[in-house]
């Protein structure tokens, strides 16, 4: 049997995180075992649903790299897979339960039915509804539909055990007399989730459904459904939800926004988003997918972390290609306990990543922020591009994602902006200018601004003095950046040349004296 999955969103926003983690379990699984990945996409909620929303989700799933063998944009041998153009399809198929006699029209109205609960209510007792029309002959019930529209509700077993073989759970069963009858079928001809879900499932041939634990109770009623369609019901597997760091509150959107670091939205309101922006956009949201995009992870890191969220391979491995993902990943390894988002683990792991990127690749990811930032314009001149690459080079392992260029190379295109406390702790310290300047004579007396060569002639110059490294470093770090921190500092000046250090230092000492 070749194994075919599924990830059904809706088409209301972008891609959450939590969504894709479970889409990514069903991606590796399918590629492991050589099957399909289908994508579908649940669109029947005209009230929610955004059209504009379609793009995103597939340009979320395309630029992780989980590409689908079936579905929008791609198609397949059983299209549509949009669900709002198989609606005839459902109506066929609750139908067919009627004509069988595992289902039936409900005529109660909304009062009646609401009066029944309340009275189970204050019974305290669960409320199970079985409709009047339950054991009304199939063809009296096809005749009453045809005569009347109204709501279809199936017909749940009674006196049985409902039960599925979970991969990630084990068994897990239900009581069918604790069951009331649901409505599959509105008197319009709207098809119900539960209902739809199973239909499209059915004729889509999807072997294992992989989807998330809220859905768990959902599947009691789509074993009845897919019993009475006469269909074989999926395996099922349902994986844990994704909690807020360090909390035991399933990861939202709203509380989300409260991971937006200081430092993030410095480099957001950089590269041109402002703060009412910030607050209000789902892309700029860390708890979805364009976020992490926008802010430059490697795809690679991102897929890497979520692909460990929740699932191991081994006790220690935690840095791993999609290739050594997809060779040994198995639902049996999945924990069945909530998984914690953490941020700052998968800033890591996007960092471990970008080490593994060759430079040129850490060029091109970086440039498109600098421009954005307008740090530097198209079209970028060979000049420019050699500066780049070597800002690039010299951030070294700062650079865990692309936007963090946006913190170490300003300086290196515009005039410094000194930072008052850091002008007062530095150069304004005794004996700081003196030392400045005879550090500039050595400079402007250097044969070349190379980076070993400055450590040859900066270094034996402090120890004949009697200044530590360190302090030199401080003081000539501030006059030329402005910053108490930043790349190293020998690289620093050799970027920014023997004239524009010796010119900043002149501007620097200014400012100090003032």
């Amino acid at each position: 049997m070749t194994i075919r999955t599924r990830f059904a969103p809706s088409p209301t926003g972008y891609l959450h995180i939590g969504g894709v983690r479970t889409a990514l379990f069903n991606w590796l699984l399918t590629r492991r075992q050589g099957g399909q990945f289908i994508l579908r996409i649940d669109d029947t909620d005209a009230e929610r649903n955004r059209p504009e929303a379609l793009q995103p989700i597939l340009e979320g799933f395309r630029w992780l790299g989980i590409q689908w063998d079936e579905g929008p944009e791609v198609g397949g041998p059983h299209a549509p897979y949009f669900q709002s153009q198989r609606l005839q399809s459902y109506k066929d198929a609750a139908m067919q339960l009627v004509d069988s006699g595992h289902a039936y029209p409900c005529y109660l109205a909304k009062e009646a039915l609401d009066a029944e609960r309340k009275a189970a209510e204050v019974a305290k007792q669960n409320y199970i509804h079985r409709g009047v029309h339950r054991n009304t002959p199939p063809a009296e019930n096809r005749r009453l539909l045809e005569a009347n529209p109204a709501p279809i509700r199936l017909k749940v077993p009674e006196g049985r055990t409902l039960g599925i073989d979970d991969l990630i759970r084990g068994r897990v069963e239900w009581q069918a007399d604790l069951i009331g009858d649901p409505v599959i079928l509105r008197a319009d001809g709207r098809a119900l989730y539960n209902f739809a879900t199973v239909v499209d499932d059915v004729a889509l041939g999807i072997t294992h459904v992989v989807r998330a634990a809220e859905h768990l109770d959902n599947t009691k009623v789509q074993v009845v459904a897919y019993e009475g369609l006469g269909a074989k019901a999926p395996t099922f597997g349902h994986v844990p939800v994704v909690n807020e760091p360090n909390s035991k509150k399933k990861l939202s959107k709203r509380d989300m926004k409260k991971f937006v670091t200081p430092e993030i939205r410095a480099k957001l309101k950089l590269v041109g988003w402002t703060d009412a922006e910030i607050e209000s956009r789902d892309d700029l949201n860390p708890a979805t997918v364009a976020f992490y995009r926008e802010m430059g992870y490697l795809p690679s890191g991102l897929v890497n972390y979520l692909g460990r969220l929740g699932w191991s391979l081994d006790d220690k491995t935690e840095v791993m290609s999609l290739e050594t993902m997809i060779a040994n990943f198995s639902l049996d390894r999945v924990n069945d306990s909530p998984a914690s988002f953490d941020p700052e683990k998968l800033l890591w792991v996007a960092g471990e990543h970008m080490k593994m990127l060759p430079l040129a690749g850490r060029i091109t990811g970086c440039v498109p922020f600098l421009v954005r930032a307008k740090i530097i314009a198209e079209p970028i001149d060979e000049a420019t591009q050699a500066k780049i690459a070597r800002i690039v080079e010299a951030c070294g392992e700062r650079l865990k994602v692309f936007s963090d260029i946006l913190q170490h190379a300003p300086v290196f295109f515009r005039d410094p902006e000194y930072d008052p406390k850091a002008v007062d702790k530095r150069l304004r310290k005794e004996g700081a200018m003196d030392l400045l300047r005879a550090a500039a004579e050595e400079l402007k007396a250097a044969p070349s601004f190379a980076v070993a060569d400055l450590e040859q002639v900066l270094k034996p110059w402090c120890e004949t003095r009697g200044v530590k490294i360190g302090d030199l470093n401080h003081v000539l770090r501030v006059a030329t950046t402005g910053q108490q921190v930043g790349i190293g500092l020998f690289e620093t000046l050799s970027i920014l040349g023997k004239e524009e250090t010796l010119r900043r230092i002149e501007i620097a000492s200014q400012i100090a004296a003032k």
